[in-house]
């Protein structure tokens, strides 16, 4: 078990106490010194803190808090007066509202509604195989739910599966769209687009930059955007509104166009002001890469419109559905995937049942079982709990002992079931040998016994009652026997019996019918010598009924009319 990787659970780890799951060489009491108890700096003798000094509310007056409400330069005055005279403005009419001096109120958005896409979480398959293996290899009883939940700990033990909903006429509510260079997913082909221009430019197209005149005129100071930093240049320059409507539309789209322009602010810094003359000081140009013929592009425009026609198509496809590791789903580049994601793993964290779902198919394709304690919580295990009848099934002296050991100790383990069915040898203590220094060493090596043939026949019959479901191990090594389950309550009578009593009576009254059999009739029979029915001509017999018999009830499927009596052929 401590050759899994991270993707895979150890079972028989997870579920021990929490003080068993930590490693050994874990020191939980590096951090303190041995000196936490004694006394502080400036108190040697260890004592209380010392009072604090009453603060009185003037010479002669009473404490602070005694009445007085506390000293006020000036003497007392009365409740309702204000220091230098009435209020300002006239008394604060009663019952209206606090002056509020804080503001507007602001109105917070709600947030925008989730993408319509379906998003399940399915466990790794190497560790849902590893988790079926565990199960049968320790034969004990896990929690599904538990298990389930301890996969959505870790983004490595999980896949999340994207896909789209689709109308009733087939189409995509919310398209989705990959990314083939990252395996990437959005919701939009803009998106996408945008996205592989700014992180992948460099497969595509080449930055090249030819020197050019300098803007001509002195310039002391330009305009810059506070929020993104992007120098727009003086604001009587030409080129300045468009560059302050073209940021605002890639960037800033969803603000209102005067709020953004107000966060512009004039910058008179030498250095900002050069570095946007040495800008326009040179010609951008964008070549394209992987063309049989050289073509440069003018501006990034061009080069959007240029990728959509050649490269679109190829790089950026139209997908159904995609299925992420738990890492790639966190990182996804999408805000509002990532949002719903995180949402639906939160969901699945407080109530994991998708993950059980997948969990208990991938199970039951193992050749595992399932099985509700108390009627509450799922179990998995390798077999079903099946009552084993001590009094009717012939089973060895071993297995009774250890069925009745378990049920006169409810919630026990092996350990306690061995000391008392096969208690170990006796312990071989074998002292190490002296060093080199000839120092006698203090402490002793316990050799390992080997399992008596009692241990080893008691382990194979728990063995045996486990996998046959007549003993239930739990995922904290408790042990359990499977209950006698519960007689059926009786069926409730049926509401024709009654009207079929005195059909019946009539039907047992009717005269004796003369038994028509397939077989030879006997030897001091008169009359003819054998005779055997044709199969199509034969009549079907009647139940004979003794003498004085109760009625019987017809089926559901017969008639009371077809109840006949008819004594046998003498």
């Amino acid at each position: 078990m401590s050759n899994l990787t991270d993707n895979e659970l150890d079972l028989e780890k997870l579920f021990l106490p929490a003080w068993a799951q930590e490693t050994p060489a874990a020191q939980r009491y590096a951090k303190y010194t041995g000196n936490e108890g004694a006394p502080r700096e400036g108190r040697r003798d260890g004592g209380d803190r010392p009072r604090r000094r009453e603060v009185t509310s003037g010479p002669g007056g009473p404490p602070r808090g005694q009445g007085g409400g506390g000293f006020r330069p000036g003497g007392d005055r009365p409740r309702g007066q204000r220091p230098g005279g009435p209020r300002a403005g006239g008394p604060r009419p009663s019952g209206g509202p606090r002056r509020d001096d804080r503001g507007p109120r602001r109105d917070f958005e709600p947030p925008a509604p989730l993408p319509e896409v379906n998003i399940a979480l399915l466990p790794e398959e190497k560790g849902a195989e590893s988790l079926g293996r565990q199960v049968k290899s320790t034969g004990r009883a896990y929690p599904l739910f538990q298990i389930a939940s301890l996969v959505l700990q870790k983004p490595e033990r999980y896949v999340v599966n994207i896909s789209v909903k689709k109308k009733p006429d087939g189409t995509a509510i919310q398209p989705l769209f990959l990314c083939a260079l990252d395996d990437s997913l959005w919701l939009g082909e803009d998106e996408a687009v945008a996205h592989v221009l700014k992180n992948h430019f460099a497969t595509f197209y080449q930055i090249e930059r030819t020197p050019t005149d300098p803007p001509k005129g002195t310039y002391t100071f330009v305009a810059q955007c506070g929020m993104s930093g992007v120098i727009l240049g003086p604001p009587n320059h030409n080129e300045y509104q468009n560059k302050l409507r073209k940021l605002h539309a890639e960037r800033f789209s969803r603000m209102p166009f005067d709020a953004f322009k107000a966060r512009v602010k004039i910058v008179k810094d030498e250095a900002v002001v050069k570095k946007w003359i040495d800008d326009l000081s040179f010609k951008t140009e964008y070549v394209v890469l992987n063309v049989p013929e050289p073509l440069k592009l003018a501006n990034l425009e061009d080069v959007e419109k240029h990728f959509r026609s050649v490269h679109k198509d190829n790089i950026i496809k139209a997908v159904d559905s995609h299925i992420l590791n738990g890492q790639a789903a966190r990182a996804l580049r999408s805000r509002e995937l990532v949002r719903a994601v995180r949402m639906t793993i939160e969901q699945q964290q407080r109530f994991p049942m998708q993950v059980a779902t997948v969990l208990s198919q991938k199970f039951a394709s193992q050749g595992l079982h399932f099985f509700k304690v108390n009627k509450t919580v799922t179990h998995v295990s390798v077999a079903r709990p099946a009552y084993l009848d001590l009094e009717a099934t012939p089973v060895s002296e071993n297995i009774k002992r250890i069925v009745d050991f378990i049920n006169a100790h409810p919630r026990c383990n092996r350990r306690k079931l061995f000391e008392a069915l096969a208690p170990a040898a006796p312990i071989v203590v074998v002292p190490q040998p002296e060093t080199p220094t000839g120092e006698t060493p203090t402490s002793i090596i316990q050799a390992k016994a080997e399992p008596t043939a009692e241990q080893t026949a008691v382990n194979a019959d728990l063995h045996w009652l486990i996998h046959q479901g007549h003993v239930i191990e739990f995922a904290d090594g408790k042990l359990e026997t499977a209950k006698k389950p519960a007689p059926r309550p009786p069926k409730p009578a049926k509401v024709e019996k009654a009207a079929a009593e005195p059909k019946a009576e009539q039907a047992a009254e009717a005269p004796p019918v003369a038994e028509v059999t397939g077989e030879p009739a006997p030897a001091g029979t008169p009359g003819e010598g054998t005779f055997e029915a044709p199969v199509s001509e034969a009549v079907p017999q009647a139940p004979a009924l003794a003498e004085n018999a109760p009625v019987s009830e017809p089926s559901p499927g017969q008639s009371p009319n077809e109840l006949t009596s008819a004594p046998p052929v003498s």
